[in-house]
């Protein structure tokens, strides 16, 4: 655990994972202001899942990496990348944006044992077989390029993962039970992806033979 520091909040509807990008339209008046204020500072802001109702305890720093447009007003396209975890110990509302005590925190130090690394293996091939099916290349590289963490941060944040699913990855602490959780979770979202498939190819062949059998 890191020492207790203030940062600005920014409560989405998203789940910012560690070394992922989320780009952002900045409108609000109060976001206008805190945006500006992080690219003054070089500073970083929290991006915390807030479903409507509740706020979630545990977000991820984002990292202001570039100004796609700036607005004549004031508005702005950026790109951010997810950084640092951090879990909130007290809210501030003392400016129009809020502000939070976090406090850092990280995966506990495990073993690179071989069955995990193999794991990773796996977990790439499922993202692989799931850019296929979505036609999207991507070259993920080895787990021994990516290393286990990164890998498992990669399956976490997929769009075939709730909100919910996405949170609970986000605070664990292990990387071996992220993986474990993600890989297993990725394979039925593999599967469900495939099936979706064959339904809609099988829906569009029976559109075809019915207009057959009309045209008869």
């Amino acid at each position: 655990m890191h020492a207790k520091i203030t940062i600005p909040l920014f409560p989405l509807g998203v789940v910012l994972m560690p070394q992922m990008p989320l780009p952002l339209h900045i409108f609000e008046e109060r976001y206008k202001m805190m945006i500006a204020e992080c690219l003054e500072k070089n500073k970083e802001f929290g991006v915390v899942y807030f479903d409507g109702n509740k706020l979630s305890k545990v977000g991820c720093t984002a990292k202001i990496v570039e100004v796609l447009k700036r607005y004549e007003t004031g508005e702005m396209d950026i790109v951010t990348v997810g950084n640092s975890r951090f879990f909130i110990k007290e809210l501030y509302d003392t400016k129009p944006y809020s502000e939070a005590s976090v406090v850092y925190f990280d995966d506990q130090s495990e073993e690179e044992a071989a069955d995990l690394i193999e794991l990773a293996s796996h977990g790439i091939a499922s993202l692989k077989e799931l850019d296929r099916m979505t036609g999207v290349t991507i070259d993920y590289g080895t787990p021994e390029e990516l290393g286990l963490k990164r890998i498992s941060f990669l399956i976490a944040g997929i769009e075939g993962f709730t909100l919910a699913e996405k949170q609970r990855f986000l605070e664990m602490t292990s990387t071996r039970s992220r993986l474990e959780s993600g890989v297993k979770s990725l394979s039925k979202v593999v599967k469900r992806a495939m099936l979706t498939k064959e339904i809609q190819e099988i829906i569009s062949g029976n559109g075809n033979i019915k207009k057959i059998l009309r045209e008869i």
